[in-house]
């Protein structure tokens, strides 16, 4: 089975010409014989680079009017918000993993930064909120709960995903392991050889593959239209991210990757038996796990409404 992860930039704060892309993208990705496909965290419709670059006072101009243009462009699930890609999943019947910015309309205006994963017949099996934005995260995403850190069976295997920096929590990790996944999806804005050695330790702490990718894209991606770019933006040619989109085999090293700097899709070969042996050696909520010492328990109820289409 091949896997491709997406290594283009969005339409900055569009999410229709997101959505567009998006499409584009699959059919691409299935077009070179993928059956699984994902996308960077929060791509839809981008990561909200301002907070690197803006001061939440002093620039509460530029702040407000960023974060309304970022709701008016949120993914909101009650309302099917993405359809087009799960049309696009169930037209190539491909499983597609889609990190995107959400927004409940029918019960607040705090935006989440969740990562949906879609069958390939184009239902929405599991959306997960990021349970901890990072630092200056916070002053655009709310909170998300341990309910929906769930591995669930997909088309190409068991299939779970954690949020950036959730993938350095060893608790939120291990929660996902006893859930058996054999495919293990790790959307991030993070990049450099710190997160490549997160990656590997993951594939060999889970034995399973691992799929790491961030948003390849330079301050020139940002389009005319977006508000304040010239206070965004010093050099067209910075870069925000470099990508590098990897994949680790089950205890082992990269097969593809890491793309840095790249545009495309990174493609590779997955095969789900190869999980099958390194559990003999290591199965860390297995033989591993010595029940006796060590106990988690996952508060799994909803803390905030969850809704999404069929």
């Amino acid at each position: 089975m091949k896997a491709a992860i997406v290594q283009y930039p969005p339409v900055f704060l569009d999410l229709e010409r997101t959505l567009e892309h998006a499409v584009q993208h699959i059919e691409e990705a299935a077009g070179l014989g993928a059956e699984l496909v994902v996308f960077p965290e929060a791509w839809f419709p981008g990561y909200p680079m301002w907070i690197q670059r803006t001061r939440p006072e002093g620039e509460e101009d530029v702040v407000h009017v960023l974060i309304a243009r970022l709701q008016d462009n949120a993914v909101d699930l009650a309302s099917d918000g993405l359809a087009p890609v799960r049309r696009a999943a169930r037209e190539h019947g491909v499983v597609v993993v889609a990190a995107h910015q959400e927004i409940d309309r029918a019960h607040s205006g705090t935006i989440f930064n969740s990562v949906a994963i879609i069958d390939a017949d184009g239902t929405i099996l599991n959306n997960h909120r990021k349970v901890m934005p990072t630092f200056p995260e916070r002053m655009v995403w709310g909170f998300g709960d341990a309910s929906t850190i769930r591995v669930v069976e997909t088309a190409v295997g068991r299939v779970g995903a954690l949020l950036c920096w959730e993938n350095l929590m060893p608790l939120a990790r291990y929660a996902l392991y006893a859930q058996m996944p054999e495919i293990y999806v790790a959307p991030t804005a993070d990049e450099g050889d710190g997160w490549q050695a997160t990656m590997q330790h993951i594939a060999r702490e889970s034995c399973a593959y691992v799929l790491g990718g961030s948003t390849s894209w330079r301050t020139a991606d940002l389009p005319a239209d977006v508000p304040f770019r010239d206070r965004l933006v010093d050099d067209e040619e910075e870069w925000i991210s470099p990508g590098d989109a990897v994949v680790y085999e089950p205890f082992g090293s990269a097969v593809a990757g890491p793309m840095h700097r790249g545009r495309g899709l990174l493609v590779a070969e997955i095969d789900i038996e190869k999980c099958r042996l390194p559990r003999v050696w290591f199965d860390v909520t297995g033989h591993y796990a010595r029940p006796d010492l060590f106990q988690l328990h996952v508060n799994t109820t909803p803390q905030s409404p969850v809704s999404f289409g069929a």
